[in-house]
């Protein structure tokens, strides 16, 4: 759709044409959604505030006056829904940020009252083929959704967060930034750099330059089935082959985690035996992909159990060939945004 045909679909949005406003809205939803989710570090909390988006963007659309593009008018009320949800929010936490490193022998109940850090499948955000790419894509393709950044940022006043998202994410011009939240040029840049040192405290520092997401690499993908097949065997060995020396697992929301891969494998260990009190059940693994990082959906299947049951998604973070970090969520009703079943059939081994 070139430029000009974006003006005409716009002025039928102006006069009321609900279905041409449809079309708009629908080029830029993904986009915002990932927006949204970076502003919020919550995957169900961005779906909602895309609603809230589109719905204010309907009911004010007549007085869009083209002083913008109508995507930047559309991140302007996102921006700005996404600071009204923020207002007096507790930032998203990962276990680590709460606790020292846990006994693997000593288990603890989920905690429901703490805000907990999500998960994105990167299947919403990327378009089926590449034809159907909009005139946005590229930049959306550029941004990097790390679960490390999004648990940094999470450090960041909301304001800051809006400004480092905008100028370093998306790339926007402090001019334009200044617009969009009714501030200065000054007070923007100000504000990025207070940012930008509150994240060189909270990010190694080879991570503060965010290079564009990529695909996972063919070691990555390789060290992936390897850890899957090892977890379906129940092999400890084999998953402690793969496991950096000072791995770190997290399984919110559970708020017990572990450091180090004596820790990680004396955990599995307790799961793992059939004779335990402990005993999960044997596992099942599918491979999807989360945050732009390799990740696996999990299922398990207890003693006299029919078939195996969702257990978590987990995302991998894989350095040097080994597993330098897991985080594994366990919120089966992500496992419907994966567009994964919540059962898979038995297999024994």
């Amino acid at each position: 759709m070139g430029a000009r045909d974006d003006d005409v679909v716009v002025a039928a949005a102006r006069a009321g044409d609900e279905s041409a406003f449809a079309a708009l809205a629908e080029r830029h939803r993904g986009e915002l959604r990932v927006h949204c989710y970076r502003m919020l570090g919550s995957f169900d909390e961005s779906e909602d505030l895309v609603q809230e988006t589109l719905l204010r963007a309907w009911k004010n659309v007549r007085g869009f006056e083209g002083r913008s593009t109508f995507r930047a008018w559309l991140y302007r009320i996102a921006t700005n829904a996404c600071l009204d949800a923020l207002d007096g929010q507790a930032r998203r936490v990962l276990p680590h940020h709460l606790a020292e490193p846990s006994d693997p022998s000593v288990g603890s109940a989920p905690r429901t009252d703490i805000a907990w850090l999500q998960l994105y499948p990167d299947r919403l955000w990327e378009p089926a083929e590449p034809s159907e790419a909009g005139p946005d894509a590229a930049v959306v393709a550029r941004e990097t959704i790390e679960l490390a950044f999004l648990a940094a940022i999470q450090h960041l006043p909301p304001r800051q967060r809006a400004v480092l998202i905008l100028r370093d994410v998306l790339g926007w011009p402090a001019k334009q930034t200044a617009a969009l939240l009714d501030g200065s040029v000054a007070s923007v840049n100000s504000a990025l750099q207070r940012a930008r040192e509150t994240l060189r405290h909270h990010l190694p520092e080879r991570r503060m330059e965010w290079a564009p997401s990529t695909e996972p690499t063919e070691e990555e993908r390789a060290v992936l089935r390897r850890y899957m097949d090892a977890v379906e065997r129940a092999d400890l060995a084999g998953v402690a082959e793969l496991l950096a020396e000072e791995v770190r697992t997290t399984m919110p929301p559970y708020p017990m985690w572990f450091q180090g891969r004596d820790a990680v494998v004396g955990a599995l260990a307790a799961s793992w035996d059939a004779g335990a009190p402990g005993y999960v059940g044997r596992f099942r693994m599918v491979a999807t992909r989360a945050n732009r990082q390799p990740a696996v959906a999990a299922y398990v299947r207890g003693r006299d159990e029919p078939a195996h049951r969702a257990f978590a998604i987990g995302v991998l973070r894989i350095e040097d060939g080994l597993i330098a970090e897991l985080t594994a969520f366990h919120d089966i009703g992500l496992f419907a945004a994966f567009d994964l079943p919540t059962e898979l059939p038995a297999i024994h081994r």
